[in-house]
């Protein structure tokens, strides 16, 4: 009976913690979507690790060619029920510094189309800069030797294409696509340049 009596209390509990995690993760979103509106920047030569958590879902503006012989390729990836992989390309910058770019999603078909190595010489990417993804339990680990990558890890990912002696930077930049017919072609296609922060607290909320 005692147990009985403290469960509306402990669902209660857990419904306003809830509310509040809601205000919280609302409040996120807006801000992160707000600096999506800003201007696009350009990173500077040397770039300040320590801050860049601060300027996450920023718009870049990066020049320079891809270093195609150290793509790596992120797998397993699904896109509007495509199975598939996304493409990352070490983008040697006119600096001479090198950063990493997620260029999009191809279909598993395409995975190793010539179509990937098209864009030589100079090149100018959009995008918006990200950290590494947080695993959940049922995520592999990476196995850089064997070439398998199942999330983004960008310290071992920089490491992998060259490290700091190399002038790999540990910078990871998701590339900002507007066409989507590029799937058809075997081309990587850009996320949207949205914030994509699971929001599930409204539901916890009425759930509790």
């Amino acid at each position: 009976m005692v147990l009985i009596g403290i469960i509306p209390f402990f669902t209660f509990a857990l419904g306003t913690w809830q509310l509040k995690r809601l205000k919280w993760k609302v409040n996120l979103i807006d801000e992160l979507e707000e600096k999506l509106q800003l201007q696009p920047i350009s990173l500077p030569r040397k770039i300040n690790l320590s801050v860049i958590p601060d300027f996450v879902f920023r718009k870049v503006v990066l020049r320079g060619t891809w270093d195609h012989s150290h793509t790596i390729i992120l797998t397993p990836r699904v896109r509007e029920g495509i199975h598939g992989v996304h493409i990352v390309t070490p983008l040697v910058r006119q600096n001479g510094t090198t950063i990493l770019v997620d260029r999009g999603f191809v279909s598993k078909e395409n995975a190793s189309s010539p179509a990937l190595q098209q864009e030589l010489g100079e090149v100018e990417v959009l995008g918006m800069l990200r950290t590494s993804q947080s695993r959940n339990l049922f995520t592999p680990d990476n196995k850089p030797e064997d070439g398998k990558w199942y999330w983004t890890d960008v310290d071992a990912m920089a490491d992998y294409v060259g490290g700091e002696q190399n002038d790999v930077q540990p910078v990871f930049v998701e590339q900002i696509f507007e066409a989507e017919t590029r799937l058809k072609k075997g081309i990587p296609i850009g996320r949207p340049a949205t914030v994509d922060l699971r929001n599930a607290h409204l539901s916890y909320v009425i759930t509790w």
